[in-house]
């Protein structure tokens, strides 16, 4: 990583980054510093960048295979790698707190990581901020790499070999509605619930909001397990709160990091950002 500069954030996760401009063409050897940037430190914030969609998805591309945003798929059956976190519409206008898709957003404010209710996961995610607000609307971030290295040998030694369900219609529907032909794009499927960073070998659990049971297990048992792992993750001491700013290039990975939204007052104020997903390479299962 000889050329980009870091600034670590947290103890456990997390860094800024300078010395990259994305608004100018990339080296090889910068997007393979990234690259290892994310092994290393699973969150990555780049300040003060000038992006365009354009730019953001040619750099998506660079660091994978861009994920077509599954709402889109779903609902209209339209490949579009990009998503909108916020109220601001593609007109340009705001909708408050009442409307449907403020309401559906506040499924964001669960902890999770994104699609882990895909057969094939997420790598990572690229948020770009344009508008954000004057209060409210942070982002929390905590590394189940981190929280798995707390547990005892004996959990484990329990949890290595188990496998999860995990099931978007299950996380969501706690908050709104899910469209059906949305939910019928997104079979519920089974991941890893411990995973391991081939390049660094270093083990995560991969639970959230999206992990409804575990296979084989009495509901219940499995529920409590899965709700324990991510009280342990999600301590305060070992969470990171981003305030965004605009200009603000976020990557983080979804392999190993739980996320979550903070709610902000969508009657009062603006809130735009562009999301793009770089797809995993594969199953967890053939991890």
């Amino acid at each position: 990583m000889t050329v980009i500069d870091i600034e670590r954030l947290h103890e456990d996760f997390g860094a800024q980054v300078n010395g990259i401009n994305f608004a100018e063409a990339l080296s090889q050897q910068q997007v393979d510093s990234v690259l290892e940037a994310i092994d290393e430190f699973s969150f990555l914030l780049f300040p003060k960048q000038d992006l365009d969609d354009g730019i953001q998805l040619e750099l998506t591309r660079r660091l994978g295979e861009p994920e077509p945003n599954h709402a889109r798929l779903g609902r209209d059956g339209v490949i579009d790698y990009f998503g909108t976190v916020g109220n601001v519409r593609e007109d340009g206008t705001s909708v408050g707190n009442a409307h449907e898709h403020t309401k559906h957003m506040t499924g964001n404010n669960m902890w999770h990581t994104d699609s882990s209710f895909r057969k094939v996961p997420s790598f990572v995610s690229i948020n770009y901020a344009y508008e954000v607000p004057e209060e409210g609307g942070e982002t929390q971030y905590t590394s189940a790499r981190s929280a798995y290295s707390r547990l005892s040998n004996e959990t484990k030694r329990i949890i290595d070999p188990l496998l999860v369900v995990h099931d978007y219609v299950y996380s969501r529907s706690k908050v709104a509605k899910v469209k059906e032909s949305h939910a019928k794009s997104l079979p519920p499927v089974q991941q890893k619930l411990v995973r391991t960073n081939k390049n660094n070998g270093k083990k995560n659990y991969y639970a959230g909001a999206h992990a409804r049971e575990v296979v084989g297990w009495d509901r219940m048992r499995g529920r409590q397990l899965l709700d324990e792992l991510t009280e342990t993750a999600t301590v305060s001491e070992y969470t990171y709160t981003h305030c965004w700013k605009p200009r603000d290039l976020v990557i983080w990975d979804n392999r190993c990091l739980l996320h979550r939204g903070l709610g902000y007052d969508a009657d009062k104020y603006r809130r735009r950002m562009r999301q793009t997903r770089v797809a995993g390479v594969g199953p967890t299962a053939d991890e």
